[in-house]
């Protein structure tokens, strides 16, 4: 290991330790990365029993050189957010959010998008918001107060679309509005409204009245909750054993505009400040509405090097702050409280989760007279259309939940076209024939999707491996009967039993995980027969397309400009192949 290290240059940049199956188990960031490694290694570093763990799994390191510490800072958030180590502290949700968009054309749209992971581009943005219903309050103000940004409601019979510079005016209102400054907003209607009135354009000056109309009672609903107008974010951790919520409440022009929350999965409870850090880092590092100020309820360790990083990304100067007293520490309080509430809710829907899922899995032991409890339970599925692309997918349930590590993806090997039998059949026995001959774990049941055919040709596949005492079944979509082996007619288990329903569950999962891979492979070779035609793409630059955009659509909804920032292909060879998809 020490020549490994020996090999990490005295740089900033972002470590890897891996596994003994070079899979990614922890991420971090360092000012000189050789440093930073080695101290990882030296008795004095081991302070607690989870550090002694992750030392005692790193088979090998790697690293990625950056240009200064904030870059790091953003590089590090990202990447623990895409590989998700087992021993980093991270942000759970894998789902999109929803931001608000004002997008950078000469007539801009304002509309809500989902993302996962934002980037920045010419587009505005707002947001993640977590709260829907805050979302929609906002969405229908702002099509009420300035309908002439909402193409959709058609409803409102707007007469004409106002010229450029009076729609931009429009724009600029809704980004105050936004950043919480309504009551600016309203002035600004207000003298619109007098001055039409004044020059007597009575029905101009009726329209401003319904904005104003319309602002004043947003106005009156919104919260103050500062003396001041200060700009803040409140950001609060709470955490139980390895759950915890992240608590985000935004303060704009004094007014309190929204709330988030976010699931995180938690290494170290104890550690307030460094999950307080980590929380920081990876929100910030998705968003581009920053604060004056951060309140926190704790100190953490890096606060200056975070401020400047935050700053940079603003533009201009942020400060994150511990409040000890006074009305900035009852905010604090009052996020800590919220924090400390979700947490409770988030622990009592997973032990009602967990009690659910415990029902079905027993309900199912009993449906199939087993002997054992099908804690973990894998399933099978054939895709194809008209038998080109033929594929097998699998997923893995353990004790009810899908258990993505689990999953596995087979490209089918032999020739006999729409034989789903034979393909079945193929991926029973190389599933299982790698996990004799690796001395693996069998499952407790195996499920085919399919009926009684698939399930004779997956079950002859076991007896030749040696493996008949696996217990399987199938489930057939036509009146979802479940079929064993041992009879030709179907199980009699009542349509409402919460072990068919867990098996309908299963079987859903993987006939999506198998399509989706079908789809995948069926789009790649019409992609590559689409762009290997091109003058300047070979080979190379296909595989550097694929493994960057996997699809047709992907690309074709890219510009030529940023396909080639994105890949170093030529701009002129993107073009043509924005040109070609587009044909």
């Amino acid at each position: 290991m020490q020549t490994i290290i020996g090999k990490v240059p005295k740089k900033p940049g972002i470590y890897f330790f891996k596994d003994k199956k070079n899979q990614i188990i922890y991420i971090g960031k360092a000012k000189l990365l050789r440093n930073r490694v080695r101290s990882y290694f030296a008795s004095t570093h081991l302070k607690d029993a989870k550090t002694q763990v992750l030392v005692k799994n790193i088979a090998d390191i790697d690293y990625l050189v950056v240009r200064s510490e904030a870059e790091a800072l953003l590089t590090e958030a990202n990447l623990i957010k895409q590989h998700k180590p087992r021993y980093n502290v991270y942000l759970k949700d894998d789902k999109t959010f929803p931001y608000i968009r004002i997008t950078k054309e000469d007539y801009p749209k304002v509309e809500i998008i989902r993302m996962k992971n934002l980037q920045k581009d010419k587009h505005t943005y707002f947001g993640p918001y977590t709260d829907i219903k805050y979302l929609r309050n906002i969405m229908k103000s702002i099509n009420s107060i300035f309908p002439e940004t909402n193409h959709s409601l058609t409803h409102l019979k707007i007469a004409e679309i106002p010229n450029k510079d009076v729609y931009l005016s429009i724009i600029d209102k809704i980004i105050l509005f936004l950043k919480g400054r309504s009551n600016e907003v309203r002035d600004k209607i207000e003298h619109e409204m007098n001055k039409a009135s004044s020059n007597l354009q009575y029905e101009e000056a009726a329209k401003y009245r319904d904005k104003l109309k319309s602002i004043n009672s947003f106005i009156l609903n919104e919260k103050k909750v500062t003396h001041d107008f200060m700009d803040r974010d409140i950001v609060c951790v709470s955490s139980k054993g390895v759950d915890g919520v992240g608590m985000l409440i935004r303060i704009r022009n004094g007014h309190l505009v929204g709330k988030s929350r976010f699931n995180m999965k938690i290494n170290n409870e104890s550690d307030i400040s460094g999950n307080t850090e980590i929380f920081i880092k990876q929100h910030y590092s998705s968003t581009m509405d920053f604060p004056k100020e951060i309140l926190i309820a704790t100190n953490i360790n890096k606060k200056d090097e975070i401020e400047m990083w935050l700053s940079s990304l603003k533009n201009s100067t942020l400060r994150i702050i511990n409040p000890r007293r006074g009305e900035k520490k009852e905010l604090v309080n009052m996020c800590k409280k919220n924090a400390d509430l979700y947490l409770q809710e988030l622990i009592a829907q997973k032990k009602i989760l967990r009690e659910s899922v415990s029902k079905k899995v027993e309900n199912l032991k009993k449906d199939l007279s087993m002997n054992v409890l099908p804690s973990k339970i894998e399933a099978f599925d054939i895709s194809h259309i008209s038998g080109k692309f033929q594929v097998g997918g699998m997923v893995t349930f353990k004790d009810g939940i899908p258990y993505k590590n689990g999953y596995r993806k087979f490209k089918i090997k032999h020739d006999f076209e729409n034989n789903d039998f034979l393909s079945i059949s193929e991926v029973i026995s190389r599933r299982y024939s790698r996990l004799k001959h690796e001395n693996k774990v069998f499952p407790d049941l195996i499920l085919v999707d399919g009926g009684k055919g698939q399930l004779s040709a997956a079950k002859k596949s076991l007896v030749d491996l040696g493996l008949d005492f696996i217990p399987i079944i199938s489930l057939a979509k036509k009146l979802e009967e479940v079929y064993i082996p041992e009879s030709k007619n179907p199980l009699s288990i009542r349509k409402t039993s919460p072990g068919l329903f867990l098996l309908r569950q299963i079987r859903d999962e993987v006939h999506r995980f198998s399509i989706k891979y079908h789809r995948s492979l069926r789009s790649q070779n019409l992609l590559k027969s689409k762009i290997l035609g091109i003058k300047g793409v070979g080979e190379k630059r296909l595989e550097t397309l694929i493994k960057k955009y996997k699809t047709l659509s992907k690309i074709k909804s890219k510009s030529p400009l940023k396909i080639s920032q994105e890949t170093n292909i030529s701009i002129c060879i993107c073009a043509k192949i924005v040109q070609e998809l587009k044909s």
